[in-house]
């Protein structure tokens, strides 16, 4: 069974601010989550009940909740110092 996805109001609007040919990228690889949220490459952060997801330069930070079976993205940035604050 595939887990839902839900994505917050503020990722979104990060995700606006990308090149459209990236955005693609993103969402594909968002979508792909459903069905494998642990796929190759992807790191647990630190402290946090975090993950991210490398595309590129791009980070997608996500929480996973295995009981509920949903996935919520809660950051979409470019790899930079800031992109793991402020979580």
């Amino acid at each position: 069974m595939a887990y839902s996805i839900e994505i917050h109001r503020a990722a979104r609007k990060q995700m606006l601010a990308i090149p459209r040919n990236i955005q693609l990228e993103i969402a594909r690889s968002i979508d792909s989550l459903a069905n494998n949220p642990r796929p190759m490459g992807y790191r647990r952060l630190r402290g946090v009940e975090l993950f991210r997801l490398r595309i590129g330069r791009y980070r997608v930070i996500y929480a996973i909740n295995d009981k509920a079976r949903k996935l919520t993205v809660v950051k979409i940035a470019p790899r930079r110092e800031d992109t793991y604050q402020g979580r």
